[in-house]
């Protein structure tokens, strides 16, 4: 028996806890909670015990900078957006058993002893090492609270964690001229202690565990990630952190330490399991410690090595719940051919989408089903929303199960018509109809979920076909017999259609329950003719879908203009001026006018360009972090400005002697400062 064919007792589904500094975007559902819904309302259509567990993510240093910024404390920020997050998600009927938050008591409880158990059972090393500290403060600085000069590119607002110019990693000491962002002063370094999981000594189980176990089954880019996180070989990492906003230790003697995120966040599945039980009186336990119970994990690819990589090895090392059988993390998800910006404001809020489009969820459901970034990056356009919802909910699906109940009203007064001699028609329609259930729930249990989903439209498209090559409303007069089967099987369809849409549109698939005036059914009973039975009354029909004007969309796109707008307007500011320095300082600097001998990519990294430069003096070789905006190949010959009396520096092996002089905009755009006259190398700027 293959893993695909396993059967397993229960399943514990959990999505992604969504960060409560924010709204959620379409980037969010389409990505994580869409496809998760999808799979959960299809295994409880199936009878499967499950429970889909979500919640909201309320730990974290970007939490406590929106607090400080708005001057609240960083609880009502996520009070706030917990609450807006939770009702987007009922709104748009994400069907969570569960939806917690992981600064609830029972989540504190849960993660306090699960860290306790691996702190007593040796499972951390304990290190004492330097972090920076604001001595004007009195604390410790989390990462993103330091900001200095990138050592790889020279790009000056790079975090303690990562230079968002270049994308290289960074440790907070690896900056130059690190500065805290709570007072602007020079952090000092101060010894303090914290805790490791140690990722290494769990590398050999998780190279046995995924790389030979899971090479199959899991989806390509998430088994290609985490290939290659394991390659370059783990190290152990801190799962305690010198913050005020968390999880407090559970130890003496560790006041101002918190639990990283990365380490208490998922951990909040478990809590929020514990939660569900305790209202509904039931056991947790066996969702998490059953090995007949399936763990899938709904993500985004950003969170891959973390469920995939660090979670499993916190699970083994309790060593008493089960490890994830699937992650399908899907990739991003882009808006009109722009990366997804909640800074920049670029991005379809759920909460603003329903004030726009009321009572069409069902409709934004779909479209980012059938556009969902499974094996790829996709697109999310206001033109192709509109066409999916005209060209196909509309006219397909609409069309087919409108025609069909209009027309039994018409002949047979809304009652269901007996069904008499079948043509070959027929049959072939009855039989490819008990095909869909099967063929619909196997993509949805391999995350197939557009798959599936088309598989549903074509079930329509086959209601619509039937209906157009029977002609009823040419037979009436002359073989109502014949008009009476054509409707049976036709109804039957759309009964189908009831029980086979639920999981991906169900406000639509309840409306049309009522309108066939029957119970909602199980996944078992769809493939069959026999769902409607004969004379039973039919409700009164209506439009499942409405199309959508082409200016409700072009007001959607000029809301997006406006965005665009008002970005590049801010775009425009000019950055403030550094402070004052003397004549001196500046005279220290030896700038030269140069020229660009050879050029090549950095193996293993997306920005760096290691350069061959003639400085007039010498010729050396300079790391820039510029491959963003240059090809190698274009800047050879290129004129530029160098300051030659940096101090060398070490980057990627490779010594970088000096920096090019580049002039940068406010969203890190780079272009050469460069000499406007052909000047011989070597010649100074003063």
């Amino acid at each position: 028996m293959t893993k695909q064919q396993k059967k397993f007792k229960r399943y514990t589904v959990t999505s992604a806890l969504p960060y409560a500094n924010g709204p959620i975007h379409i980037g969010h559902l389409a990505g994580v909670y869409v496809p998760a819904d999808i799979y959960s309302r299809y295994l409880r259509s199936t009878d499967e015990d499950i429970i889909f567990i979500g919640g909201s993510d309320e730990h974290g240093v970007p939490i406590t900078i929106k607090a400080r910024q708005q001057g609240v404390s960083p609880q009502e920020i996520v009070d706030k957006y917990h609450g807006i997050i939770k009702k987007s998600f009922e709104e748009f009927g994400i069907s969570f058993d569960v939806y917690s938050r992981t600064s609830a008591k029972i989540h504190h409880e849960t993660a306090s002893d699960f860290f306790k158990k691996l702190h007593d059972n040796g499972k951390f090393l304990e290190k004492t090492t330097s972090h920076y500290f604001d001595e004007e403060n009195q604390q410790f600085l989390a990462d993103r609270y330091i900001t200095g000069i990138c050592p790889h590119c020279n790009h000056e607002k790079a975090y303690g964690d990562q230079c968002e110019n270049c994308g290289t990693s960074l440790n907070a000491t690896d900056l130059i001229k690190p500065k805290s962002v709570l007072s602007g002063n020079v952090p000092v370094l101060k010894d303090t202690k914290h805790w490791y999981l140690p990722l290494n000594d769990y590398e050999p189980w998780l190279k046995e565990w995924i790389i030979n176990g899971h090479k199959d089954d899991w989806k390509p880019n998430v088994y290609g990630q985490c290939k290659s996180w394991i390659d370059m070989g783990l190290q152990p990492r801190a799962v305690t952190r010198d913050l005020d906003w968390g999880v407090k230790i559970p130890l003496e003697n560790t006041e101002g330490k918190v639990l990283y995120v990365w380490f208490d966040a998922p951990i909040g599945y478990i809590s929020a399991t514990r939660e569900w039980a305790k209202v509904n009186n039931r056991d947790w336990k066996p969702y998490w410690q059953d090995e007949e119970s399936k763990l899938v994990h709904f993500i985004g690819k950003d969170n891959i090595v973390f469920h995939c990589i660090m979670f499993p090895a916190m699970l083994k090392a309790e060593g008493s719940f089960i490890l994830p059988d699937n992650v399908p993390a899907n990739e991003f998800l882009n808006l009109e051919n722009d990366k997804i910006s909640t800074s920049r404001n670029w991005a379809v809020w759920l909460h603003e989408y329903l004030l726009d489009f009321p009572g069409k969820q069902d409709v934004l459901r779909y479209v980012l089903c059938s556009s969902a970034p499974e094996t790829k990056d996709n697109d999310f356009t206001w033109k192709d929303f509109q066409a999916r919802n005209n060209n196909e909910l509309v006219a397909i699906y609409g069309n087919f199960v409108n025609r069909t109940m209009v027309l039994t009203q018409k002949y047979f007064n809304g009652q269901v018509p007996e069904i008499s001699e079948l043509t070959e028609l027929d049959k072939s329609v009855i039989n490819e109809l008990s095909k869909f259930p099967e063929r619909i729930g196997e993509s949805i249990q391999k995350y197939r979920f557009r798959e599936a989903l088309s598989e549903l439209m074509n079930l329509a498209r086959l209601g619509n076909k039937y209906l157009t090559d029977s002609e009823p409303w040419k037979k009436i007069k002359e073989d109502e017999n014949r008009v009476k089967t054509i409707l049976n099987i036709s109804l039957q369809i759309c009964a189908n259609l009831s029980i086979l849409s639920e999981p991906f549109l169900p406000f639509s698939a309840k409306k049309l329950t009522e309108m066939l005036n029957i119970q909602v059914m199980k996944w078992e009973d769809a493939g069959k003719i026999n769902i409607l039975k004969t004379n039973q009354q039919l409700d009164k029909a209506s439009y499942l879908f409405e199309k959508i004007e082409d200016s409700a969309i072009e007001q959607q796109i000029q809301k997006l203009m406006d965005t665009k707008t008002a970005n590049e307007a801010e775009e425009l500011k000019v950055m403030p001026g550094k402070e004052i320095i003397e004549y001196d300082d500046f005279a220290k600097m030896d700038i030269r006018t140069a020229t660009i001998l050879e050029a090549e990519k950095v193996p293993k990294t997306q920005k760096l360009l290691k350069l061959r430069v003639d400085t007039g003096l010498d010729q050396r070789t300079i790391i820039s972090g510029i491959a963003e905006y240059y090809k190698a190949e274009d800047i050879v010959g290129q004129k530029i400005l160098i300051l030659v009396n940096l101090a060398p520096r070490k980057i990627r092996g490779t010594e970088s002697m000096g920096m090019i002089l580049m002039a940068e905009d406010n969203e890190g755009k780079l272009c050469f400062a460069a000499p406007t006259d052909d000047f011989h190398n070597g010649s100074t700027v003063k």
